[in-house]
């Protein structure tokens, strides 16, 4: 994969613009405004299907796409149309529509005039048009960034032959559903990974490392078989509710979610779900267990390694017994597929989004778990294996981001003219 061993052209001229640089000396320099057509035909979405502006190219509307009351206001896509979300918070949303329909007016739509549009479909997409494309726009902050057509017409493009143009297009569909099938490979190669990372995890947390061990009914449906030496236990005599609350607000911030578990918050003035004024948010030492009470059916609970401050909405709970578990361990087991599950059943709620685990319900769950001294040799396994497999898919996820990397490379060097693929 290196670009710099690609045949080059005879010659090059200056562009004068950085986005180009040199360019091959046969190429033509224009400006865009010269090579498109844009299409400002307002339409409504009950004649012309809404469509989506991705950065992965342009589809029927999305389920999840924020929609507007203003149906009968849009702009009419033709299929061969390229459409280009203006804003600085849609980078890299764009493509060539293979479909009629309409977009919100926020989206640029050009015709392709004076250029094939399958060459275009790769040069404004690449990374260098899309970083002078946001260059040329206006506004107060990143967020509020935005491009109109009147900017992005004056800059300046390279144009190859036709000829040419239809061979980059070529060569670049080529290679990248090369590249992008080899992404998509190593992407489920570390599913996979993932999947048997937990598998090992939840196996072993539930049921030990002997698999010859004698078992026993836990009396528990959800938590079935277990080790016959194993301890069954309500969470009532395991832990106790802690209700401390911070008298400064100045304490580390702290974040549980359902992928992470607890973490620390670089920053206090994200949005999240306390005002600025952190006074009376709940303390939190190492060891405590927190269960964000909104998201525990997700879960969204860990063993915090620190202290700190989180929501007054969230559940904390401290053991009863000093060295009664490895926090590696308790965290493990209770972020478990069988015990996530039963958050899941167990908390009330009309639908998904108002659904909440309080602390009677966790009070009343039961607990399957070892001995400490089991317990440290649990953690010690899986420490040892999965962090072989983390290891593989740390390679696996490294080989994708060069791949990506070369691909962005690839489409820059060639719809600039810095190789030649003909």
């Amino acid at each position: 994969m290196k670009i710099a061993a690609s045949p080059t052209y005879d010659s090059y001229k200056d562009s004068g613009v950085s986005w180009l640089g040199h360019v091959p000396s046969t190429w033509e320099l224009t400006r865009l405004g010269g090579l498109f057509q844009e299409r400002k035909t307002k339409v409504s979405d009950k004649d012309f299907e809404p469509l989506s502006v991705t950065k992965n190219g342009i589809f029927p509307q999305l389920e999840t796409a924020a929609k507007t009351n203003d149906g009968d206001n849009r702009k009419l896509v033709k299929a061969g149309d390229f459409v280009i979300n203006s804003r600085s918070d849609r980078k890299g949303s764009s493509g060539l529509s293979p479909l009629d329909g309409s977009v919100s007016l926020i989206n640029i739509v050009l015709r392709p005039k004076e250029i094939l549009p399958e060459f275009c479909n790769h040069v404004l997409k690449s990374y260098a048009f899309v970083e002078e494309f946001y260059r040329m726009g206006h506004g107060i902050v990143a967020d509020l960034w935005t491009t109109r057509y009147d900017e992005m017409r004056a800059i300046i493009m390279a144009l190859p032959s036709p000829d040419e143009q239809r061979a980059i297009a070529v060569f670049l569909d080529e290679k990248c559903l090369k590249i992008d099938e080899a992404v998509r490979i190593k992407e489920e190669q570390i599913a996979l990974l993932r999947e048997r990372r937990q598998i090992l995890i939840q196996e072993a947390v539930t049921r030990g490392l002997n698999p010859a061990a004698p078992t026993k009914d836990s009396g528990i449906d959800w938590i079935g078989q277990i080790p016959a030496h194993w301890k069954v236990k309500r969470g009532k005599f395991l832990f106790r509710e802690i209700n401390e609350r911070s008298q400064s607000g100045a304490e580390e911030l702290l974040s549980v979610s359902h992928t992470t578990g607890v973490t620390s918050r670089s920053e206090k003035n994200i949005n999240m779900f306390m005002a600025e004024d952190y006074t009376g948010a709940k303390l939190c030492q190492a060891g405590d267990v927190v269960f964000n009470t909104m998201w525990a059916w997700m879960g969204a609970l860990g063993v915090s390694d620190l202290g700190g401050i989180v929501s007054p909405s969230y559940g904390i709970y401290r053991p009863l017994e000093t060295n009664s578990f490895n926090n590696r361990y308790l965290e493990w087991l209770l972020r478990s597929n069988s015990y996530v599950e039963h958050y899941n059943k167990m908390s009330t709620g009309l639908h998904s989004s108002r659904l909440r685990f309080y602390a009677h319900m966790f009070f009343d769950m039961y607990l399957g778990f070892p001995s400490k001294a089991e317990q440290d040799e649990i953690v010690a396994h899986i420490e040892i294996v999965a962090g072989k497999i983390d290891a593989g898919i740390s390679t696996k996820e490294e080989q994708i981001a060069a791949l990506k990397e070369y691909r962005t490379s690839l489409i820059n060097a060639a719809v600039t003219g810095k190789i030649r693929v003909i």
